[in-house]
Formats: structure tokens, sequence, C-alpha cells
């Protein structure tokens, strides 16, 4: 009884395939074909030798200089924060206070100028200039002060009109470079090659001794450039063991004025929240 299931299931496989072979057979003999005539290098369609076209960049390349993002206003924001531990002013004297860190930019805006927040662009220009020529990360350090910040960080005399409060100052060093900080103050004096008035191309060196600087500072019209080596300006924010660089404004070109502490600009010239 086995062997006759095998022929039938042997006799329908034979079938269908018969039947297959018959449908491919009518296809081929029903299929009609319609021959194109065209002469020798007619088109109908013309097709233009594609252009090879740069790509435009994504959206995030924009804000990216190389591996690192562009340095804004934003990078500026004061470093101070509430978990900070109080200190002490006026140590060893019947005047000692306890003093408390900000909250930072929790509780307080940067310098506001013409109702919005403002730092001094030319600062920002040459920190992503240094990045550009590098491709190395710029670290900000200090950037604006709020004025109890400024005490925090340094309670001397001669930093409570620091530039710092104005955001016309900036303290920073490059990553990968921080032992040879005159070549990044050379690639800043190189920022001004290009300009025509001589009073910005051209730098002098400032000789006077009531800098705080072992290296004598360099300045042109606009900025003033300290380097700070590593036994040299520590305060809070910038408690690393790097040399680092301070950027100053001295002239605002497009104000067509000097910068200068202003000390209503530096206490009521931000919001606070």
């Amino acid at each position: 009884m086995r062997y006759y299931h095998y022929i039938l299931l042997a006799l329908l496989t034979a079938c269908s395939g018969l039947e297959r072979s018959e449908q491919d057979r009518m296809r081929r003999v029903n299929a009609k074909a319609e021959e194109i005539y065209r002469l020798k290098g007619e088109n109908f369609l013309s097709i233009e030798t594609p252009k090879k076209r740069k790509r435009e960049p994504y959206s995030f390349e924009k804000h990216m200089i190389g591996n690192h993002p562009r340095i804004t206003k934003e990078y500026f924001r004061c470093r101070g924060s509430a978990k900070n531990p109080p200190v002490t002013l006026n140590k060893n004297t019947k005047n000692a206070i306890c003093h408390f860190d900000c909250g930072g930019y929790d509780k307080h805006s940067l310098p506001v100028k013409e109702e919005k927040e403002f730092i001094y662009p030319v600062l920002i220009d040459l920190l992503n200039y240094i990045q550009e020529k590098t491709q190395k990360k710029v670290v900000i350090t200090c950037g604006h002060r709020c004025p109890i910040h400024n005490v925090y960080a340094d309670a001397s005399r001669k930093n409570q009109s620091s530039k710092h409060l104005v955001g016309a100052e900036v303290d920073f060093y490059v990553q990968g470079m921080e032992q040879c900080p005159k070549e990044v103050v050379d690639i800043i004096i190189s920022y001004y090659e290009s300009q025509e008035e001589k009073a910005y191309k051209s730098f002098s060196r400032y000789t006077s001794a009531d800098t705080d600087v072992s290296t004598n500072p360099w300045y042109n019209k606009e900025i003033f450039i300290k380097l700070y080596n590593k036994n040299e300006g520590r305060d809070f924010d910038n408690s690393h063991p790097y040399p680092y660089i301070s950027l100053q404004m001295r002239y605002d070109k497009a104000g067509k004025r000097r910068v200068l502490y202003n000390w209503h600009q530096a206490f009521n010239g931000f919001l606070r929240w």
C-alpha cells in the first residue's frame, strides 16, 4: 500500500511540472515585442553630465571648529556657585567677615548692552581664531565675574576694578599647549597682521613695574595681553597649575571709545533673577 502512495505522489508532481512548463511555452509564443528605431546619437531624453557639488555643512557643523565647539558668549558666564564654601575676608583683623559666593549664571546674566547680553566680540573672535589655527581646545578659566564672585575669587584691592566685571577681559589656556603660552601669544598677534591701521597692526611691550607678571605684556590699540606663569596670578578661577593668558579690552572699535572699568556698569549692568 505504501508503494501506491509513492507512485501517486510522483504522478501529481510530474503533472504539476508539465503544467508549468506548458504555461511558460504559451507565454513565450504569445509574447510580442515592438522594436524601437532611432538614429545613432539620437536621444529621447538628454542628460547633462553631473557636476560635483560641495556638500553643505550640517547645522551642527556650523558650530564647530575642527573637533571643538565654536566659542560663544555662553562660555564667558560667571563661574560662581552657591555650592562653594564660604571664605574669610580680612583675616587676622577685627573686621574679618565670612563671604559667600554668588549663585552663578543660575542667578544672574552676562553684562547687558542695548537690552542684550554682551561680551566684547573681538574676545570671542580671538579665541575662535586660536582654535582654528591650533586645532586645539581653548579652555576659558575666567570670563565675566559678578561683583560677589569677583570678591570671592580674589579679594585684593587691585582686583576690585577688574575688567572681568564688565565683560571686557578673559583668562584662558590652550589644551595641549599649556607649557608654550608664548606661541599662543604669537597667534594672537598674527590675528592683527591684516589690519590696515598701524595702531592695531603693531604691538608694543608694556615695561612699567605696576603689573603682577614677570613677562612684559603686549598691547596694541585694541587689546592688552598678559602672560601669567604657573606661579603667577593664582586665584579661585585660576587655581589650575598651568600658565595662562589674559586678554583685556583697551579700545572699543565699534563704539569708538576706550574701554574702562565702570562701577555702575559692573554692579548694575547685568540682570539678577
